[in-house]
């Protein structure tokens, strides 16, 4: 295997093995990122050759999503062979210069591992489906029939309907926790583990500096495959199509979140730990996602970081509601670290969402870059892009085909990234688009926003660079979060430094009395307030962040 990368980097990049904590953390959606051949789809080389601008965000690492071999019923979460590149994206060796290239410019690189479930056409499987007793039979989740031919339990799929398909060939139902392409691997079966921990192992051999572990909390299942008890209605709070998708109606105890999951996630630290390597897991999970975040990442042999829901959710935080997200995590987590998400490819643009205009989004980075954890930024967020409108005969989202109109899917976060004003494909591709790119996110492109100062893309590196300037700020921890009105505060402190923190969140402006002490402001260009004898004036949607002296 010819690996191509660029040693000393390496090793610079493995001599601090805590860089994932605090680190910022830039998501690339390879679809939609840019395209090198015209064939309307982002590829590995469309990443490559746009590295130096994620790089002058001055961020830590990239995540890139899926670009496995696959059938691309999921885009990519179906995978049908872990050990290669789809050719829609490239090759391996694409990869490898794409890992030398981020290596040269500094930055790591964590990949999308889908553990959970396989794609239908993948070997395993095929194997799998053959009989009851060949040597992959319990690679997956297979089940007899009810007396009556209704599948096993009540378990439902989050893309709708029964969690279970029926088989002809081996006569009986298997477990899908998405599309019914997607089957469920068995993690109750030793073989299964080893076989993904040596695909981790192949990837770190490459030169990945990381993962990010797509539903963390899903990877086993109750083998008693005990039927989930109803979930009461006022307790329905998923963040992704909550009143149109029964799998809300349930509480899910057995067909996620179990604790053997603990065992298989210290043997993937085991793999990892040797090559300075990371992970963030995604836990999907409305109603316990704080607690499983601090279970899955206590201490130093677990996942080093996860992110939950609570900030994807679809109404704008409030002061109040960030200050008990934060302290929730204090109470459950206090011995693991969180890492936070505005906006991902799963769920609508947060400045949509949250109807943010520019100042709320200017202020909700500054936030992100001053919370205890990691960080992780969507590509087009340091754009200030909204929610793309995608018409239903451009839809490619099979979540959005199978709930519209009431739910429109993932799509209109997907579209591609807008690097120039001068076409209608935005420097993205030479040819037509796998989705079409917005008319309205034409005037934020990369080219229009480089030549502008006062711009949110320089915004975003500015507030990257406040987090960067301080292991305070990236490493340190903080007093308990306290909410006063609508304004946030609490102080950052490592060592003997100090940071206090305050962020108005709202149009109305505030007056605040900082700790005892000497502060000065060291935000101003990022339309920090000032601090006036221990006393500050906060405006709408002002923060102020000072060092104590």
């Amino acid at each position: 295997m010819n690996i191509m990368t660029n040693v000393s980097n390496i090793a610079s990049l493995k001599a601090d093995a805590n860089w994932w904590r605090g680190a910022v953390i830039y998501q690339i959606y390879p679809r939609s990122f840019q395209d090198s051949n015209g064939d309307g789809v982002g590829d590995l080389k469309g990443i490559t050759e746009r590295l130096p601008h994620v790089a002058s965000l001055g961020v830590d690492a990239i995540w890139i999503s899926p670009f496995f071999t696959s059938p691309m019923k999921d885009f990519g979460y179906d995978v049908s062979d872990y050990c290669d590149v789809d050719p829609m994206f490239g090759t391996l060796a694409d990869f490898d210069a794409l890992v030398a290239r981020a290596h040269k410019l500094g930055l790591r690189v964590m990949i999308d591992l889908v553990l959970s479930h396989t794609s239908d056409q993948h070997p395993w499987f095929g194997e799998s489906r053959v009989s009851k007793d060949n040597a992959k039979s319990d690679w997956y989740v297979w089940a007899d029939a009810k007396a009556d031919g209704n599948p096993p339990n009540n378990w439902l799929s989050i893309f709708g309907g029964p969690a279970w398909q029926w088989d002809g060939r081996r006569q009986q139902y298997y477990l899908h926790n998405f599309l019914a392409s997607q089957p469920d691997l068995n993690f109750h079966c030793p073989d299964v583990q080893n076989a993904l921990l040596d695909v981790a192992s192949f990837w770190l051999e490459r030169g990945v500096n990381g993962f990010r572990l797509d539903t963390i909390n899903f990877y086993v299942h109750d083998a008693r495959l005990r039927s989930n008890p109803p979930l009461a209605e006022e307790d329905r709070n998923s963040t992704i199509a909550p009143q149109v998708n029964p799998y809300n109606h349930q509480e899910h105890l057995y067909d996620k979140n179990q604790p053997e999951n603990l065992a298989f996630l210290r043997k993937l630290r085991a793999v990892m730990d040797p090559y300075g390597a990371a992970a963030v897991g995604e836990v999907g999970d409305a109603q316990r996602g704080l607690e499983i975040l601090g279970e899955y990442t206590a201490g130093d042999d677990l996942t080093q970081m996860c992110y939950a829901f609570e900030f994807l959710a679809n109404n704008r935080p409030t002061a109040t509601e960030i200050a008990e997200v934060l302290n929730k995590v204090d109470e459950v987590a206090a011995d693991g670290w969180a890492c936070w998400a505005f906006s991902n490819h799963d769920v609508q643009r947060h400045a949509s969402r949250w109807e943010l205009n520019e100042d709320g989004l200017k202020i909700m980075i500054t936030l992100m870059m001053c919370l205890r954890g990691s960080a992780c930024i969507y590509q087009g967020e340091e754009l200030g892009l909204p929610e793309a409108d995608v018409a239903y005969e451009d839809l490619q989202d099979p979540y959005g085909i199978e709930f519209w109109p009431e739910f429109k899917g993932r799509d209109g976060c997907r579209t591609p990234m807008v690097w120039e004003k001068s076409n209608d494909t935005a420097g993205f591709t030479q040819s037509q688009p796998w989705l079409p790119v917005s008319p309205e996110h034409l005037s934020n492109a990369v080219a229009n926003q480089e030549e502008d100062p006062a711009s949110l893309l320089h915004f975003y590196r500015r507030a990257i660079a406040l987090r960067q300037a301080h292991v305070t700020l990236r490493k340190g921890a903080h007093t308990p979060p306290k909410a006063t009105g609508n304004v946030l505060t609490f102080v950052r402190h490592e060592g003997g430094a100090q940071v206090f923190c305050a962020f108005n969140l709202s149009d109305t402006p505030a007056e605040i009395s900082l700790p005892d002490g000497n502060w000065t402001s060291i935000a101003q260009d990022l339309n920090g307030a000032a601090v006036a004898n221990s006393q500050a004036t906060l405006e709408a949607w002002q923060p102020l962040i000072a060092k104590k002296n």
